[in-house]
């Protein structure tokens, strides 16, 4: 492979909900990048290049709420830099320009469904169509996008009683993909899968990274996913030693960098940029061995 990474912005539609939302979609390309301006970020990409040829495993990656796909933009540079298609979906109505799903019952049941028809998208686009390895998709989610993985993968999740409008908890019916070949959990929000049996039906390999200092995802998140699937053997299960839980985003330009914005601060003394690099080497080598 070249080494290049292209990119691109697709739109995915939601009849059901009489929606669209944007999918942005970054993959190996021949063509040499350039710095672009994404959100508020840079990437070194090929805007709109040519797919390299080849046949390559979809990567997507789900985000936390109210947040934004751009801010794992280095770790999915290097799935694509390193022979993966990788869609960032921007979940509608929990993101960082519109959040107001959060905390709902239809926002439980919206997310594996849009997160599916972004599969379906990115699938059949002309552009990629042909070059998307069969049956080779995993997901990444951080946070509540872990909650979002887990529920495509086949868990049953059950909504807390403030979610819904009669005040009453309700087990919920949601998307499952059968696509899905393995899962990377990084601090993922997991308390929906509170009941018995909730993740039985998960079988695929899961890479779980936990924070050691999160306080958002508590333990208790990650041993619901390690006693909760049908075979422990298939997590992949570790804490990164001071991290915090928004230890996993990408880091942030200097001016973004502040204690008023709790995204860009980690607990004292940790080193964001160098956890990267070894995160975004672990992800890749375990989505290779598993796609």
């Amino acid at each position: 492979m070249s080494g290049f990474v292209g990119y691109c912005t697709i739109e995915v539609t939601d009849s059901q909900m009489s929606l669209a939302f944007p999918l942005a979609v970054l993959y190996p390309t021949y063509m040499p990048g350039k710095e672009e301006t994404v959100s508020f970020y840079t990437l070194d990409v090929a805007r709109d290049a040519p797919i390299e040829e080849g046949l390559f495993p979809l990567v997507f990656i789900s985000h936390g709420k109210g947040s934004s796909p751009w801010v794992y933009r280095t770790l999915a540079h290097h799935l694509a830099h390193n022979g993966f298609i990788v869609g960032l979906p921007e979940h509608p109505f929990n993101n960082r320009d519109d959040n107001t799903w959060h905390g709902t019952v239809q926002n439980l049941i919206a997310r594996p469904r849009h997160l599916q028809l972004a599969i379906d998208q990115v699938s059949s686009h002309p552009q990629f169509a042909l070059s998307v390895k069969p049956a080779a998709v995993a997901v990444v989610g951080h946070s509540m996008g872990g909650y979002t993985a887990l529920a495509l993968a086949g868990g049953i999740p059950t909504s807390f009683p403030n979610e819904s409008p009669d005040g009453q908890a309700q087990l919920l019916s949601t998307t499952t993909d059968h696509r899905l070949k393995a899962l990377v959990l990084l601090a993922p929000a997991t308390a929906w899968f509170r009941a018995d049996g909730a993740l039985r039906n998960v079988t695929l390999p899961i890479l779980l990274i936990e924070a050691e200092k999160d306080e958002h995802t508590t333990p208790e998140h990650g041993q619901l996913v390690v006693h909760g699937v049908a075979d422990k053997s298939c997590v992949q299960h570790r804490i990164v030693e001071n991290a915090g839980h928004f230890s996993f985003l990408s880091a942030f330009p200097a001016a973004r960098v502040s204690p008023a914005f709790p995204p860009s601060q980690d607990p004292p003394g940790f080193d964001r940029t160098s956890f990267h690099t070894a995160l975004n080497a672990e992800v890749a080598a375990f989505l290779a061995s598993h796609t």
